[in-house]
C-alpha cells in the first residue's frame, strides 16, 4: 500500500519542482536576487553595444556630474565678462615686470607683505636681515633690480601709505632713483592690494588711531601737490589722537577713515584731488565709486582679509608662483573683540557706503574668479583622467593578444607533453 502511493505522489512533486524552476527564470518579475539590478540610464547607453567612446563619454559626464555637485553654488551680483575672471599674469622675474602693492590701512596687508618677501617659493628668496623690516628682492642671475614695489622690499618709497593716485604717477621714478637699470618704459607694472570688511576695518583703525597712529607723514600726493591745511583738517589738536572714543571718531566729519578703500584706488584727479569745492557732493560720489571700481577691476589681482586661503589660491593662479606655507584665516581681532549695537553699525555703514558699495562689488568679482579657476581646474582633471583611461585601455588592447598568444603556446606543449607521456 505504501509503495503504490508513494509511486503515485512522487511524479506529480516532480512536476510541480520542475514548474517552479521554469517560472524562477522565465517569470517577468524577477523576484528577490534572481534578478539583476538594472543599470542607470547613461550607464546603459555607454555600454550599448560595447562602444568605448560611449563608455568614455558617460564616464566624463558622470565626473562633471559629481565635481560640479561638490563646488558650492554661486549667484552671480554683477556680470563680468571671461577676460575679467581668468586674470593670469605671465610675470617675467627675470625681465622687467614689477610688483606693486597697493598697502590700505587696516586690511590684513602688513601679513600679506610679509608673506610676498618671507613666503614665496622662489629661485632667487629675497634676503631678509634679522631685525629689519626691509628686504632685499632681487631678480635671478645677479641683477641688483627688484620685482616687488612694497613696503617690506623698497619701504616707503612714495610716502607713507601711498595711494593709487600716488603710486601711479610715482613708482616708476621711484625705480629710477633707487638706480635701477633699465628705461621705465620697458618695465610692466602690476598692482595689487587688499580689501576689508568696511565696518571692521572702520574699527579696526579706530582702535589703532585710540592706541596712538596718526599717519601724519602722509604726502595725499595728487596733481603734482600735497593738500592745503583747509583741504585736509586733522581732527585732533596735538601730536595724536590717543584715547579718543568711538563716538568721537565717527563725529568728525573729516576722518579720512571713512570711505578710505574707495579713495585710496579711486584717480582723485578725476574730482579735483581734495579741493571739495571742486564739484558737488553727489558727484563726486559717484565718480570717485566708478573710478574705484574700474581700478580694482584692472589691477593684476586683489585679496580679501577675510578670505585668506582663496587669496592664496589666486594669487598663485594669477602669477603662477607658489607660496611655501599656508595663509592662516585669523578669526579674531581686535574689530571682532569690539563690541557694538545695531544703531552704531547702522551708523559705521553710513559714513563708508561708498566703502560697503565697493566691498559688495569686490567680494562678487572675487568670489566669481575663484569659481572660474576651480571649474578650469577640475576640467583640466576630467581630461587628465580622461587621456590616463585611454592609455590604459591602450595597454590593455596590447597587452591581451601576447597573453592570448602566450596562453596558447603552453596548451601547446602541455598536449604534447602529455602525448608522449602516453605513448
Amino acid at each position: 500500500m505504501d509503495e503504490r502511493f508513494n509511486r503515485w505522489l512522487l511524479p506529480p512533486l516532480l512536476t510541480l519542482l520542475f514548474l517552479l524552476i521554469v517560472y524562477q527564470y522565465v517569470s517577468p518579475a524577477c523576484p528577490g536576487a534572481a534578478c539583476p539590478r538594472r543599470p542607470p540610464a547613461s550607464a546603459a547607453a555607454a555600454r550599448r553595444e560595447g562602444d568605448p567612446a560611449e563608455r568614455e563619454r558617460a564616464a566624463a559626464e558622470e565626473g562633471a556630474a559629481e565635481e560640479a555637485a561638490a563646488l558650492p553654488r554661486l549667484v552671480p551680483k554683477f556680470p563680468f565678462a571671461q577676460g575679467e575672471l581668468c586674470r593670469r599674469v605671465r610675470f617675467d622675474m627675470r625681465g622687467r615686470d614689477v610688483i606693486v602693492f597697493l598697502h590700505i590701512q587696516k586690511t590684513g596687508g602688513t601679513t600679506f607683505g610679509r608673506h610676498l618677501v618671507r613666503n614665496i617659493r622662489l629661485e632667487q628668496p629675497c634676503y631678509c636681515r634679522a631685525g629689519q623690516k626691509k628686504c632685499a628682492c632681487h631678480r635671478p642671475g645677479g641683477d641688483k633690480d627688484t620685482w616687488l614695489f612694497s613696503r617690506f622690499s623698497t619701504g616707503w618709497s612714495c610716502g607713507l601709505h601711498a595711494d593709487w593716485t600716488e603710486l601711479t604717477s610715482c613708482v616708476p621714478a621711484a625705480m629710477e632713483r633707487r638706480g635701477c637699470p633699465g628705461n621705465r618704459t620697458l618695465r610692466n607694472f602690476y598692482y595689487i592690494t587688499m580689501l576689508r570688511d568696511p565696518v571692521s576695518r572702520y574699527l579696526s583703525e579706530w582702535k589703532h588711531v585710540q592706541r596712538g597712529a596718526t599717519w601724519k607723514t602722509s604726502l595725499h600726493m595728487c596733481d603734482g601737490r600735497s593738500p592745503t591745511p583747509d583741504e585736509l583738517p586733522t581732527c585732533y589738536e596735538g601730536e595724536d589722537w590717543s584715547g579718543v572714543s568711538l563716538q568721537e571718531f565717527m563725529d568728525c566729519s573729516y576722518n579720512l577713515a571713512n570711505n578710505r578703500q574707495v579713495r585710496m584706488l579711486a584717480d582723485l584727479s578725476l574730482v579735483g584731488c581734495y579741493n571739495l569745492t571742486f564739484m558737488n557732493e553727489s558727484e563726486r560720489n559717484i565718480i570717485l565709486l566708478q573710478s574705484a571700481k574700474n581700478n580694482l577691476k584692472n589691477m593684476a589681482f586683489f585679496g580679501l582679509t577675510e578670505f585668506q586661503r582663496k587669496t592664496q589660491y589666486l594669487f598663485e593662479r594669477t602669477f603662477n608662483l607658489k607660496f611655501i606655507s599656508p595663509f592662516t584665516q585669523f578669526n579674531v581681532t581686535r574689530a571682532s573683540n569690539v563690541d557694538i549695537d545695531d544703531d552704531v553699525r547702522q551708523r559705521i555703514e553710513e559714513l563708508n557706503f561708498l566703502d560697503m558699495q565697493l566691498y559688495e562689488y569686490a567680494k562678487d568679482l572675487f568670489l566669481q574668479r575663484f569659481q572660474y579657476f576651480k571649474q578650469e581646474e577640475h576640467q583640466k582633471n576630467r581630461l587628465k583622467r580622461r587621456e590616463e583611461r585611454r592609455l590604459l585601455r591602450e595597454q590593455r588592447a596590447h597587452q591581451w593578444p601576447k597573453e592570448e598568444a602566450a596562453a596558447a603556446q603552453v596548451a601547446v606543449t602541455e598536449d604534447y607533453n602529455s602525448q608522449v607521456a602516453r605513448w
